[in-house]
Formats: C-alpha cells, sequence, structure tokens
C-alpha cells in the first residue's frame, strides 16, 4: 500500500467573523495545490484513493488534483495520527490512499510510521510525504518514498 500525506496549501489567515473551517485558499496557494498536484500526477499511481478534510482549504487543495475524491469528517481538524490511519485502512487497503489534511495530525502521523512513536514534526504548506508499507523476510517495513514541497 502507498500513503500519501498532503497537507492543504497556503490559506488565509484566522480572522474574527471567519471559521477556521470557511478559510480559503490564497494565491499563493492555489499556485502551490497546482504545483504539487501536477507532480503527483506525473507519478501514475494505480489505483488513488483521496480522502479530504472537511474544511473549504482541505478541498480546493484536492479540486487541484482534478480527481475524484471523499470527504471524511474524521480526518478534519483535530483528528490525531490513529484516526489518519482509520480512515486510510493502512496497511491493508490496495493500491494508493492519499489523505487531505491538517498539521499536527499529518506530522505525528508521519512521526509514527517512520521512527515508531508520535512526534510533533512539521510537514511544510501544501508538502507532500508519501510512504509504502511492504513485507520482505517476514518483516513488515515503512518506506518513505518521497518528499515534495511546492
Amino acid at each position: 500500500m502507498d500513503l500519501i500525506l498532503w497537507r492543504h496549501a497556503e490559506a488565509e489567515a484566522a480572522c474574527s467573523g471567519v471559521a477556521d473551517a470557511d478559510r480559503i485558499l490564497t494565491a499563493k496557494g492555489k499556485k502551490q495545490a497546482r504545483q504539487i498536484a501536477s507532480w503527483v500526477l506525473t507519478q501514475r499511481l494505480p489505483k488513488l484513493s483521496v480522502i479530504v478534510s472537511p474544511t473549504k482549504r482541505t478541498i480546493q487543495t484536492a479540486e487541484a488534483l482534478g480527481r475524484p475524491y471523499k470527504v471524511d469528517r474524521k480526518i478534519g481538524p483535530g483528528a490525531g495520527a490513529a484516526d489518519l490511519l482509520a480512515a486510510a485502512n493502512w496497511p491493508d487497503e490496495p493500491g494508493a490512499v492519499m489523505l487531505i489534511g491538517h498539521t499536527p495530525a499529518l506530522g505525528r502521523l508521519a512521526a509514527l510510521l517512520l521512527s515508531g512513536s508520535e512526534a510533533d514534526w512539521t510537514i511544510k504548506k501544501a508538502g507532500i510525504w508519501w510512504f509504502s508499507n511492504r513485507v520482505r523476510h517476514d518483516e513488515t517495513q515503512t518506506i518513505l518514498r518521497a518528499v515534495a514541497n511546492p
């Protein structure tokens, strides 16, 4: 299985009168999302399922990919690493799953997959961390395949 963690692109700053979930991408954020989406599409991922947090900024980031996606409240703001793993069905889902979400959950999941414990790792805005899971010599391994930033 491949698991791709994609943090939403740059969004408008939080301000009074606008709910956090309603913040939209800036012009720079839209450009970032298009850049990363273009890179993702060159990877020719088989059976890519895209799961998106219900915030406007994550949905706009997903739309740059031009592929179908499913909105899942379980990976929204306040989610934990376990919520993300459950949504992705890691490591059992066939093909590839992309989660488009938020920090700190994405960083904590990246830390868990690579080190075995959660930690507050930073994933840059619009950044992607791509993991694979495999079994070699009866041992399950997690591999960091790529990190891409706009």
